[in-house]
């Protein structure tokens, strides 16, 4: 190998996962990278889907509570949920718990 193909070789460029920039500088790092990005990927659609499931039986809830008089939301048990993720996962858990406590209210 010659000395500028050497020096070419071993100077760091951006490494590419599947066509997509990973910001890696190493081929080892942008495959770590790729597969937390799989992981994450796997992640994501595992926690829509637990979320939809949630959605379902707050709407079975919010159901049988109207259809037995009551209000449709439950204020102290939404406290309740916003006091748990807020322990679990500190401030941004309560914009989560709102978030989620919203796509859950009104599906009846």
């Amino acid at each position: 190998m010659t000395a500028t193909a050497t020096a070419a070789a071993t100077v760091a460029t951006p490494a590419r996962a599947t066509g997509e920039e990973t910001g890696a500088r190493t081929p080892e790092a942008a495959g770590l990278i790729e597969n937390a990005r799989e992981r994450i990927d796997a992640l994501d659609a595992h926690i829509i889907g637990l979320v939809q499931e949630r959605m379902a039986v707050s709407a079975v809830i919010q159901e049988a509570r109207i259809a037995s008089g009551g209000r449709r939301v439950n204020l102290s048990r939404e406290m309740e949920v916003l006091g748990h993720y807020r322990d679990a996962l500190g401030k941004p858990g309560t914009a989560l718990a709102m978030t989620l406590l919203e796509l859950c209210r009104g599906r009846v």
